[in-house]
């Protein structure tokens, strides 16, 4: 069964046609590029009425040297963390008449390259990369023909706007939390070691227990990939190896909640037993049996401000690259040591 017209869809060419002129002529009246006499434009502006012709947004972009869309490069579509930074990006976005494109690099270069190359045959005004393993020089390379904002860099480039939290501050701040409850046998859960932030998270830890006067017991460090598994893992490792411990600062709340769950089925509550620090302060950790101390690392606000990053490098003026500062959200899940 065909169409009927009244279905067809309206081309610029009927309008045209009704307004007798040339399809050239209803392009400029469209995108506003040149000017066109008061008789012609009126023609035009009445066979757009009469015909209820719906100009394409995508043409008129491209007809004005844009594409009004910004790539993303995120890791992990399902993260909860970057789950949150991008509708960040998309609200900031979306009322400036931007359309974010979304693609997911997986912790891998190579393809985070072809995200890269992807994004650039779809013509898109910039990219956003939300952390990842591309090199600096990858990233260098990309913004010689886009603008380029990078999340958990700290580089500085022509055409680039890095920006990134200080995790060794956040390590610090989250280890000295523990220490002041009085706690001196912190485990520490580590994540992905091929993750820059994971091993400042680290370093901080350590620095934390160094000030203290405390000699850092590399075996209470133990491996993870920050997922939630990885911290359940490491409770039974810790548990298994028979290594004394009172408190765990996990490097993010997803293995936090994996330690959780693994300290429960060791019998040790939290924080009667063991008191329980996270990484992140994702909107869950509230939620938690019980509610997760966590180092707060706005994720939301990360999103907003690299897409107003983005927003300012394309009109021209110079980017605000700055994010706020960590800070620790106390709940019930640590408790101070008496005696």
């Amino acid at each position: 069964m065909s169409l009927s017209r009244e279905s067809a869809p309206v081309t610029m060419e009927m309008v045209a046609k009704a307004a007798g002129v040339s399809m050239s002529t209803v392009s400029r009246v469209l995108t506003g590029t040149v000017a066109v006499s008061e008789t012609k434009r009126v023609a035009i502006e009445k066979a757009i009425a009469e015909l209820r012709f719906v100009p394409s947004p995508v043409a008129r972009s491209l007809a004005k040297g844009r594409s009004m869309t910004i790539g993303i490069v995120t890791q992990a579509i399902d993260s909860p963390f970057y789950g949150l930074a991008m509708r960040g990006i998309e609200d900031e976005l979306n009322p400036a008449g931007y359309m974010p494109l979304f693609v997911s690099g997986h912790w891998n270069v190579k393809t985070e390259c072809q995200c890269i190359d992807a994004l650039r045959a779809r013509r898109v005004d910039g990219v956003i990369v939300l952390t990842g393993r591309l090199t600096d020089q990858a990233l260098i390379e990309c913004a010689r023909f886009l603008p380029t904002v990078v999340t958990g860099r700290n580089l500085t480039a022509p055409g680039i706007c890095a920006m990134n939290f200080d995790h060794f501050s956040g390590g610090m701040l989250a280890t000295r939390f523990l220490l002041e409850s009085g706690h001196r046998r912190i485990a520490f859960i580590a994540g992905d070691p091929d993750q820059p932030n994971s091993s400042e998270r680290q370093r901080g830890y350590q620095a934390a227990l160094e000030a203290a006067g405390i000699a850092f017991d590399p075996d209470l460090v133990m491996p993870g990939d920050f997922h939630e598994a990885s911290g359940m893992l490491a409770v039974d490792r810790l548990v298994t190896a028979h290594i004394p411990f009172t408190a765990i600062f996990a490097a993010n709340d997803q293995m936090a909640y994996g330690a959780a769950l693994g300290l429960r089925r060791r019998g040790l509550r939290v924080p009667d037993d063991v008191s329980l620090v996270g990484f992140d302060d994702l909107p869950g950790s509230q939620y938690a049996a019980p509610p997760l101390t966590s180092v707060r690392q706005p994720a939301y606000e990360l999103g907003q401000v690299a897409a107003v990053a983005m927003l300012q490098m394309l009109s021209g003026t110079i980017p605000t690259c700055d994010l706020p500062p960590l800070t620790l959200t106390t709940r019930e899940s640590t408790r101070r040591l008496l005696g």
